[in-house]
């Protein structure tokens, strides 16, 4: 491929930015203008769409929604949506934020990277003459670690809907793990500062961003390699989750009854409650009392129509505080708690999973900034790990990390894996195997699942398992290679619970005449970031081969 310059994209839940160079002189360029904002890294995951949800209007930042105008109830700000990145992950429906029923999560995230993209080739056109975005640019879209196949496969299809790509299968695109880009991004700028991160030693990086925290544990190797050590772990808890504890809060103050009706009928209203709630209380909390003044939440000043929505009792209750909600110290250590909580219980999982001893802890990410949880994880590990790091421009890490994947993809020599993988096969019935598995043609046979190669397995680029199959039957003219991955590590077969379907792949099988003696070598390999599946008939060198997204 003729690629002259990367392009990687952070789509976060609450911010998103791009980073980009060009290959003939790798500087990274963090982009830092934005529509009516200039000097930040990174832009929110809004957009404001007109009455019907069918055509964006502002995206960014100009598209949070705004306090409520006294003359006009009819608020064009009601149209704002966000948070729609967490649709893509696997957490219960009914902690996945509303959408107004006109507008499906694609959509929004379509319009969102369209939004997006416009700027990203405006920017690239700017920076260098002659660049055929479809031709010459590698898009770099960095993920959750938590993603699955299917987030992976909508991304595509979302990337391909914006216009950032001609095709939604196109080679110009790469994914790469949020915690594997901050990794990289750590390595490249922090390697050997003070001998924090000596060759062979540990690391870990903790992302913590709006949605989600992924954390990955690496040792840095000889020529800036980085090999993974323990699988990649994570959770749905970054920064909007303090959020969520300051609606339970109000909801104990005005009835969770309250609240709820508050969101379905004026969401936008909401979402400005939530940004002063952020800028005025939330961003200055560094878990010292005597950092903290009491704070009274106005709620005539700042979102007068949430007083509707009150029952009776509650109304005469607050007409005697004068709508004045107070927050305490006590109050706002209790939203945070829960979410640097499980934050710190992800981190001593991965220091647990880990033989070796961990050098050094960056926190990256947008809530990575916290002071309290700063102050928190130092206080919970910094006897165990010499050096717990907030890097510069920690907002910035992961995107710059993507950019430099991009750049130099060779930086990843080995990943440790998530799932066990493996494929349907037929055996003899046994006593005690569940009757559901029983092979439709053989009734004294049953399908079985032959593991591959093992969660927890570290795994080079590239590297290859391999097994011996022969037909079950003299007479097939093909076999059917169904591919399963689990989390478990001793399954045995393939509708066990948590179980799933990774691919098929299908081949022909000639010579039926030799019947049962036509041995076939079924291979799985394991790229960058595709899972290849291979088989080869061991008496004619006929090859099959078909790839797939590798969940990392």
């Amino acid at each position: 491929m003729d690629i002259r310059a990367v392009v990687a994209i952070d789509f976060g839940t609450t911010f998103s930015g791009f980073a980009y160079a060009n290959r003939a002189d790798p500087e990274i360029i963090t982009n830092d203008v934005w529509p009516q904002q200039i000097g930040s890294l990174k832009t929110n995951t809004v957009l404001q769409y007109d009455s019907n949800y069918q055509n964006v209007i502002k995206w960014g930042n100009p598209a949070l929604a705004q306090r409520q105008s006294r003359k006009s109830k009819d608020l064009l700000t009601s149209k704002s949506v966000e948070l729609f990145k967490l649709h893509l992950g696997n957490i219960p429906q009914n902690e996945k934020p509303p959408l107004p029923h006109q507008l499906n999560y694609e959509k929004a995230i379509g319009d969102y990277l369209r939004e997006l993209g416009k700027l990203i080739k405006e920017t690239i056109s700017t920076r260098w003459h002659g660049i055929i975005f479809f031709k010459h640019v590698l898009l770099v879209i960095s993920i959750p670690a938590e993603f699955d196949d299917r987030a992976k496969d909508t991304m595509r299809q979302c990337l391909y809907d914006a216009g950032l790509t001609d095709s939604k299968e196109s080679n110009k695109v790469e994914f790469t793990s949020e915690p594997e880009a901050a990794a990289i991004y750590c390595m490249r700028n922090l390697k050997g500062q003070n001998g924090m991160i000596p060759i062979n030693a540990s690391f870990m990086v903790v992302d913590c961003g709006g949605g989600t925290v992924d954390l990955t544990t690496r040792r840095l190797l000889r020529d800036n390699k980085l090999s993974e050590i323990t699988e990649r772990t994570g959770d749905f808890c970054g920064g909007s989750y303090v959020d969520r504890e300051f609606l339970k809060f109000l909801g104990r103050k005005l009835s969770e009854s309250t609240i709820n009706l508050f969101r379905e009928n004026n969401y936008g209203q909401m979402q400005y409650m939530i940004q002063q709630f952020c800028q005025k209380v939330k961003f200055h909390f560094t878990g010292n009392r005597n950092d903290f003044n009491a704070f009274e939440f106005d709620i005539e000043e700042i979102c007068p129509i949430l007083k509707q929505y009150c029952k009776d009792e509650i109304k005469e209750k607050m007409e005697d505080n004068d709508w004045i909600i107070d927050i305490n110290f006590e109050d706002l250590k209790s939203m945070f708690d829960p979410v640097v909580g499980k934050i710190i219980r992800l981190i001593r999982g991965q220091l647990n999973s880990s033989k070796d001893r961990c050098s050094a802890i960056f926190l990256v990410g947008g809530f990575s900034e916290s002071k309290y949880l700063q102050i928190r994880v130092k206080e919970e590990f910094g006897k165990l790990v010499p050096s717990i790091i907030v890097p510069k421009q920690p907002i910035a890490a992961i995107v710059r990390g993507a950019c430099d994947y991009g750049l130099t993809t060779s930086t990843i020599v080995d990943r440790t894996l998530k799932y066990t993988y493996g494929i349907r096969i037929g055996r003899i019935w046994k006593e005690g195997d569940p009757p559901s598995q029983k092979m439709p043609d053989l009734y004294d046979h049953t399908f079985t699942f032959d593991r591959l190669v093992m969660r927890g397995t570290r795994v080079g680029v590239n590297q290859e398992f391999s097994k011996t199959y022969t037909p079950s039957k003299p007479d097939y003219t093909g076999l059917s290679f169904k591919i399963y991955k689990t989390t478990e590590l001793s399954a045995e077969f393939c509708n066990e619970p948590g179980m799933k379907l990774h691919g098929t792949l299908n081949i022909d099988l000639p010579d039926v005449h030799l019947g049962e003696d036509r041995e076939v070598e079924f291979s799985l390999i394991f790229g960058k970031m595709e899972l290849v599946a291979k088989a080869k008939n061991l008496r004619n060198g006929s090859i099959y081969n078909t790839s797939f997204d590798l969940d990392l």
